[in-house]
């Protein structure tokens, strides 16, 4: 008898945004085949807190530049596990179809006879920006966002101050990022955060705009993971106080 797949979202790392039904999927699973980021924090959150997980655990996590086990290998693995009739779940950092290749996995998985499906997760593309105070729209500041793979070219990126743009895996090319949204029509005063590690030991923001938001993020080391988001709604975190930039006003119309 064939198994089943789940592919679950972990969230940003924080086992209190796990939901339920991913919790009732890890509980009754027989293997979990976990990323790095953010599924590995789960897991062990939800050990410390006492949450058994009868489950065997396969570490497939992935480090920049480097990927313990190939994505091939993981879609393979998912389709000999549940052929052996086990419950299987695969659990992915932030939500599996934002930038996760959830579809990719469940689509091999469903062109091999085995039934997959996703339990959604918190994006961290969300969630971390708010632990920082900042909201991606705001009345009067920003109606809109775009989340995008710093990976990818960001030339098309649509709208200007008002329109929120929040880069993921974007640490390694934040100086060209930066150079690209500022030629536009943001201007190389817009303001920049960058919220590192989210809900984990090491959280810090840093606050700039693109004129100077590369020089500030190499001066105080910033590292992955972290989130980077460019918009006039970074305003609205506390930690922007002392920001020089000219739209502070618009917080006072908001």
């Amino acid at each position: 008898m064939t198994g089943l797949v789940t592919l679950v979202g972990a969230g940003p790392g924080d086992a209190g945004l796990l939901t339920l039904r991913g919790l009732r999927a890890l509980q009754a699973a027989d293997v979990i085949v976990a990323d790095r980021l953010g599924a590995r924090q789960v897991l062990d959150q939800l050990a410390a807190e006492g949450t058994r997980l009868s489950a065997e655990i396969v570490d497939v996590g992935k480090l920049p530049g480097y990927h313990r086990v190939p994505q091939d290998d993981i879609n393979e693995m998912l389709v000999r596990l549940a052929r052996q009739g086990k419950r299987v779940v695969r659990l992915k950092g932030g939500d599996p179809f934002i930038f996760g290749r959830g579809r990719e996995e469940q689509l091999f998985c469903e062109e091999h006879g085995v039934a997959a499906e996703v339990v959604p997760g918190v994006t961290s593309a969300i969630s971390v920006p708010a632990v920082a105070g900042i909201p991606l729209t705001h009345r009067g500041i920003a109606a809109s966002f775009t989340i995008v793979s710093a990976h990818e070219q960001i030339e098309r990126v649509a709208g200007g101050r008002e329109h929120t743009v929040v880069l993921l895996m974007g640490v390694n090319t934040l100086a060209h990022s930066a150079h690209v949204l500022a030629a536009g029509s943001r201007g190389a005063d817009c303001p920049v955060a960058i919220i590192e590690d989210g809900y984990g030991e090491r959280q810090r923001v840093t606050i700039g705009t693109l004129a100077d938001i590369a020089a500030l993020a190499a001066a105080r080391r910033v590292r992955s993971p972290a989130v980077v988001v460019v918009g006039d709604v970074v305003l609205l975190s506390p930690d922007a106080a002392a920001v020089p930039t000219g739209s502070t006003n618009l917080l006072a119309a908001a």
